[in-house]
């Protein structure tokens, strides 16, 4: 029989008399269900402290991470375009980030607050670093270019030029005298202070993706599409060797903390791990389904960062090659064909830039609507059938159905409507966008009325609820909004996920949850990230949340503002292992300014001991 452990003595070491930090007392709070990316994630990094993890993704999106707990901490919106590139600033306060807008972006990490836009690029940002004072920023681009920027200003110090071909990757040397590029075929090594090209070193055969310095300094590492990673002297700029294994182009190199590793990325789907004095492969790394666009090692060398084009970055043992965990996302695509509302007719919308009209008795075609100069992405029939809406670029377009004439046009959205729905009373349209948002039209005018504001990606799909009182929404941010019609507020989120749980949660933080649900809620105050059982039994009411689906307010509760830090739960004076049948545990709990609740120790996922509230 297993032996029965009795949880004897419990001392509660309390510190009470610790202050509110000013640091979070700025902090608004925030509950959120963790989403992840929506699309490719093309570059991840460490945080200089391997606290966290910064992530730039397709989606337009760079994204911060916990590493301890693998938890989402905030997204950073801004850019207009792919983020290709992202990195830390040496002491960790600042992220920047470059996109294919052609700008690189400067970030509050503690905030997320944007700070400044640099621009100058005439075409695409493919990569971007800070000098290891911090006070510099490299960038290299589409153009050909690399240019160097003042971090406190925002300054453009000077342009370097010099590749014939677009620069896709850039790096300080780790005394900062020294940029090394990456372009076709060649590496760039530059003089910081004066921007003359020092040496090209050469011998890919094909595009180079990545380079990077060894932690001394002496060593360069590049990386190319044609499957090889090479190992450069950077003083004599001679080919010290080559790395061979990959079987699609690599993507990614860089070196571990201490020297001695080099882990590559590649489009063949693995990472692998390479000795660098002897040049043997190590391991190879599996678990991505698409190409990997990115590989970072932690601040410490222990762990393994990896984007991919599967939409999904994953953290990796380097030890032993184990993957830790997966940190996901979502993504769809939505296309439309709609009955009128006798069902006499079928609308289709076509990426042969026409409406048709079909007879649903015969299948014959009745006509065809042109006017759309690309793809049409969706159809809808007004309720009485007299007015079709349809969707292409920015623009909504309403025709008379009797006579096939286009009769307005609707603008407004900045990019690509997806979506277009009529009320039930046929009184207004509503329309997702590319964008991210969901605009609200009154027919007869074609007047603008609102904009709702809250999807982080795309807006697939959108329609009103059967009374006209609701709008649904569907994102590539993997989440549903339900909207107030008449006056354009949020009333819930609706969130599914891949191992079958789901979400519904109110504006207020108020939620309810399928039994493992409860998993992907993260609480944030500052980049404090914290599961959401801290804050339960305060957010956890299903009745709030029906109440809110009925559109009554809840104006009157609890709101983000009342969160408090919980308190710091440490066990401690525990002995490593016993042959007796009763253990003495000591735990300490900290007042972080939310008082202490409940106290319940758990012994293999099973509480074994509950204490009413302390304080």
């Amino acid at each position: 029989m297993s032996k029965r452990f009795l949880l004897f003595l419990v001392c509660l070491i309390a510190s009470f008399a610790i202050t509110k930090s000013p640091l979070f007392a700025e902090e608004k709070p925030e509950i959120f269900v963790q989403l992840g990316h929506s699309s490719s994630v093309y570059s991840v990094t460490f945080s200089p402290d391997g606290r966290f993890i910064a992530s730039g993704s397709e989606d337009n999106t760079i994204k911060l991470w916990d590493v301890k707990t693998g938890r989402e901490i905030r997204t950073l919106t801004g850019h207009s375009e792919w983020v290709t590139s992202v990195t830390f600033s040496p002491d960790g306060r600042l992220l920047a980030s470059g996109s294919e807008d052609k700008t690189i972006k400067l970030w509050d990490v503690k905030t997320g607050r944007e700070i400044r836009t640099l621009e100058g690029h005439s075409e695409r940002v493919f990569s971007v670093t800070f000098s290891p004072d911090g006070r510099l920023l490299a960038s290299g681009s589409r153009d050909a270019t690399i240019k160097l920027w003042d971090v406190k200003t925002g300054r453009e110090i000077r342009t370097l030029e010099g590749h014939s071909f677009p620069v896709s990757s850039v790096t300080f040397s780790p005394d900062g005298r020294l940029i090394a590029s990456g372009s076709w075929r060649t590496i760039k090594l530059w003089d910081v202070n004066t921007g003359r090209e020092i040496r090209t070193l050469e011998g890919h055969s094909m595009f180079v993706t990545s380079v990077a310095f060894s932690p001394d300094g002496r060593l360069l590492a590049s990386g190319s599409r044609d499957a090889t990673i090479k190992l450069w002297d950077v003083n004599t700029g001679r080919e010290i060797r080559t790395l061979e294994g990959h079987s699609e182009w690599v993507t990614s190199v860089t070196f571990s903390p201490d020297g001695r590793l080099i882990a590559s990325g590649s489009w063949d789907y693995t990472i692998k791990l390479w000795d660098v004095k002897t040049g043997e492969e190590i391991r190879t790394l599996e678990g991505h389904s698409k190409g990997v666009n990115y590989v970072s090692f932690s601040p410490d060398g222990r762990l393994i960062a990896s984007g991919s084009w599967d939409n999904t970055i994953k953290l990796w043992d380097a030890k032993t090659g184990r993957e830790i965990r997966t940190l996901e996302g979502h993504s769809w695509e939505v296309y439309s064909v709609t009955f009128s509302p006798d069902g006499r007719l079928i609308a289709s919308g076509s990426g042969d830039r026409t409406i048709k009209l079909w007879d649903v008795k015969t299948g014959e075609e009745i006509r065809t609507l042109k006017g759309h100069s690309g793809h049409v992405y969706s159809v809808s029939f007004s309720s009485d059938g007299r007015l079709l809406a349809s969707a292409w670029g920015s623009t909504i377009k309403l025709w008379d159905v009797n006579t096939g004439e286009e009769i307005r046009t609707l603008k407004g959205h900045s990019r690509l409507v997806l979506s277009v729905s009529f009320s039930p009373d046929g009184r207004l349209i509503a329309s997702g966008s590319e964008d991210n948002t969901i605009k609200l039209w009154d027919v007869e005018t074609g007047r603008e009325i609102r904009t709702l504001k809250g999807h982080s990606s795309y807006v697939n799909s959108v329609t009103f609820s059967s009374d006209g009182r609701l709008i649904a929404s569907g994102s590539e941010d993997g989440t549903i909004q339900l909207w107030d019609t008449q006056n354009g507020h949020e009333v819930a989120m609706f969130v599914g996920f891949t191992d079958g749980e789901w979400v519904v949660m109110t504006p207020e933080g108020y939620y309810a949850a399928s039994s493992g649900g409860e998993k992907h809620i993260n609480v944030r105050i500052g980049n404090n990230v914290y599961s959401i059982e801290n804050y339960r039994e305060a957010f956890y009411r299903p009745d709030l949340v029906k109440l809110a689906l009925a559109g009554s307010s809840l104006k009157d509760y609890k709101t983000l503002a009342d969160i408090k830090q919980p308190p710091i739960v440490k066990i401690i004076d525990t002995p490593a292992s016993t042959d007796k049948d009763e253990l003495k545990l000591t735990v300490k709990l900290t007042d972080q300014g939310g008082g202490i609740g409940d106290v319940r120790l758990h012994l293999n996922e099973t509480a074994v001991l509950f204490l009413k509230r302390l304080r």
